[in-house]
């Protein structure tokens, strides 16, 4: 791969531009992380794997090192240096990193690997994904019971599959409380560039609130912030996603739909200290409500906001999803949504 003259100055500041001269044992937990587009301080997806890894170190004082992405191009390089360097396991956040996991753990298939939101069918790869639409359900069930208008939004980020499981679930949810409910959707762009745009998704959550939405809720990383912003200033109502974002403007965000990619990448790296074989590594995992993989959030920050009411109609979806008596559509199995 030809790196551009950036991209090969940002490997070699975090010393990944060469192989030094004895590479880390492969028998011992040395991690490593990956992060997308947007880097590991967006508030969301990104900050949570952060979160996940420097709670591991600071458990067990084993330090961990990570690579922001500036562009597309240093997605293989970057995960191919970790493993020449004899890092592991190495975990790549994000569905755009799996074309070049998948190539990266092929050349050096000793080392484990991870991926978070995609599916990559390698032995010495662990492939995470989450059940988005069940955790949307419950939050589009909020914010059904919190608009005073009967409008509420979405806003997306990259228009992909993914995405529109996050949107399919959340007017599932919200249908299921009032069936007439007016959802208006907005996708930010069709490239990577749609994670990282505040500035657009504040527009796109402006133009909803004109139209007379008063919750809107976001699945679009970086660009969420926006949306939030937009909805503080407004004094309207946002939801968050991935991380728990309701401090981000305490009283003005309804809940956050939280994603926990933290538990992922700390599981994974507390697996390969305590000695998981290559066997046991590999698969995927789908973690949803069931699994605590998903949820929503509830602090001192948006607890003025959540009546005993809702908590409670929450709470007993909750459970009726777990136990399979509410089934939500998967828009990734089944790419149409029966709710819109």
């Amino acid at each position: 791969m030809r790196l551009t003259r950036f991209a090969l100055g940002a490997l070699a500041a975090l010393g990944l531009a060469s192989a030094p001269a004895a590479a880390l044992a492969q028998d011992e937990v040395n991690p490593a992380v990956v992060y997308d587009l947007g880097g590991k301080f967006d508030k969301s997806f990104n900050e949570a794997a952060h979160v996940g890894a420097e709670r591991f170190k600071e458990e067990t004082g084993i330090d961990y090192r990570d690579f922001e992405l500036q562009n597309d191009s240093q997605r293989e390089q970057a995960l191919r240096r970790f493993a020449q360097r004899g890092f592991n396991p190495v975990i790549g956040i994000g569905f755009s990193q799996a074309q070049a996991i998948e190539k990266v753990a092929e050349e050096y298939p000793e080392t484990k690997f991870a991926i978070i939101d995609s599916v990559v069918e390698k032995p010495n790869v662990r492939s995470i994904v989450f059940k988005e639409h069940e955790g949307s359900y419950l939050v589009g069930m909020m914010a059904a019971m919190a608009t005073k208008t009967g409008k509420i939004g979405f806003v997306g980020g990259m228009d992909i599959p993914l995405i529109r499981k996050f949107e399919c679930g959340y007017v599932e949810g919200a249908k299921a409380v009032n069936p007439d409910i007016e959802v208006y959707a907005n996708m930010t762009g069709t490239t990577g560039a749609a994670w990282n745009d505040p500035v657009k998704g504040g527009e796109l959550a402006k133009s909803q609130f004109d139209r007379g939405a008063d919750v809107v809720y976001h699945a679009a990383g970086g660009t969420g912030i926006g949306v939030l912003q937009a909805a503080a200033d407004a004094g309207k109502l946002g939801i968050g996603v991935d991380s728990n974002q309701n401090m981000l403007h305490p009283g003005s965000v309804l809940t956050s739909m939280v994603k926990r990619v933290d538990n992922a990448v700390y599981d994974a790296f507390m697996d390969v200290k305590n000695g998981v074989s290559m066997e046991d590594w590999g698969g995927v995992e789908n973690l949803g409500l069931a699994e605590e993989g998903v949820g929503w959030a509830l602090d001192d920050n948006n607890k003025d906001l959540v009546t005993d009411d809702m908590k409670a109609k929450v709470d007993e979806a909750s459970q009726k999803i777990t136990s399979g008596d509410i089934e939500v559509h998967d828009y990734m199995s089944d790419d149409s949504c029966p709710a819109m």
